[in-house]
């Protein structure tokens, strides 16, 4: 398979559809965050059965990948590996995937949960674990806020087992997400001055990598979490901050051809990364990427993507912004529902 698989054709064609279908291979709900129900051929205008199935195999034949939904339960989604049906979850230990799309250009400057999904994605394709323990962490939390905003008194050896549960998988959490960030913030230093702005990363928030230190916090506030009915504390709080280096500004109040080079520039500093580690194939998907970028940020762009050793997939409505691709380069075109090479 090609470094580089560039899809073209129109807006509207599908080509961020095939994407989508490609980050169904790693936990969560893909690049679009959409409902399983939602990604169904046809739904919704009688055209479609109501379900889907994806099917992916790496060349070699030593991997088989698939997730589907079945129109009974549309908002199911079964993942198989070499045959065996199992979690989700599992995905992150066969591949690593990661992606930039145009609904992520204002991601500094909206709120802190896509931040933390960021982030988490990235920690994800180097600690496939990762997705286990924030499935963990999750479920303890809807539970204590589920407790903590009944009428009657929760009772403290159940709200005890819950915290250590949230405390030894926060921690955890927290700690992984930190090390990356500062991973990622050593790496862009690092990098002689490029056309794409420099941003200094940093992990905001007050949850300790200590798993004991947490249990104390979450137990002490109690009171406190009781009477706003949820959780205020743990790694659900925390957020990656961003500055402009140049400017020494938050990167909020930067333009948005600013933050989203500065989008552009981690995400090259995390491919980087990923090079050291070759246990997982990885996968790019940068949707419309080349759009507003010049020659010269284009040509610096996919020098690095080239680098990086993984598999990049892009799109764009016409293939003259991807002339100048490094080989190995493969074209598709997507038009009328149907992928073509060419």
């Amino acid at each position: 398979m090609a470094t580089f698989n560039v899809l073209t054709g129109e807006n509207g064609a599908g080509k961020t559809n095939v994407l989508e279908a490609i980050s169904l291979f790693a936990p969560g709900r893909g690049l679009r965050r959409a409902q399983p129900s939602d990604m169904a051929a046809g739904q919704g205008s009688g055209q479609g059965a109501g379900g889907f199935a994806v099917a992916a195999e790496l060349e070699d034949g030593a991997l088989a990948l698939g997730t589907a939904t079945a129109p009974s339960t549309p908002n199911r989604r079964s993942v198989r590996i070499n045959g065996a049906e199992g979690p989700a979850t599992r995905l992150a230990e066969w591949l690593a995937i990661t992606w930039l799309t145009p609904a992520m250009d204002r991601l500094f400057a909206e709120g802190a949960g896509a931040r933390r999904r960021f982030l988490d994605r990235l920690v994800l394709t180097v600690d496939p674990g990762h997705a286990r323990l924030a499935t963990r962490y999750e479920t303890a939390l809807r539970e204590r806020n589920r407790l903590l905003s009944e009428p009657a008194e929760p009772d403290p050896i159940w709200l005890d087992a819950l915290e250590a549960q949230l405390a030894e998988t926060g921690a955890a959490i927290a700690t992984a997400r930190r090390a990356l960030v500062q991973k990622l913030d050593d790496a862009i230093a690092a990098e002689p001055e490029g056309p794409f702005a420099r941003p200094v990363l940093g992990y905001a928030g007050e949850t300790p990598d200590d798993a004991n230190a947490l249990a104390a916090l979450l137990r002490d506030a109690r009171r406190r979490d009781r009477a706003a009915g949820r959780t205020l504390t743990g790694p659900h709080r925390d957020d990656l901050a961003v500055t402009m280096a140049a400017k020494n500004a938050p990167a909020a109040l930067c333009s948005t051809g600013e933050q989203k080079a500065m989008l552009i520039s981690i995400m090259l500093a995390h491919a980087g990364l990923g090079a050291e580690d070759g246990s997982r194939p990885r996968l790019l998907l940068l949707d419309e990427i080349a759009a507003h970028l010049d020659p010269l940020r284009r040509a610096a762009l996919y020098a690095r993507l080239a680098a990086s050793g993984a598999q990049v997939w892009m799109t764009g409505t016409e293939p003259a912004p991807f002339a100048d691709l490094p080989a190995p380069a493969a074209f598709w075109h997507v038009a009328d529902g149907r992928v073509e090479r060419r």
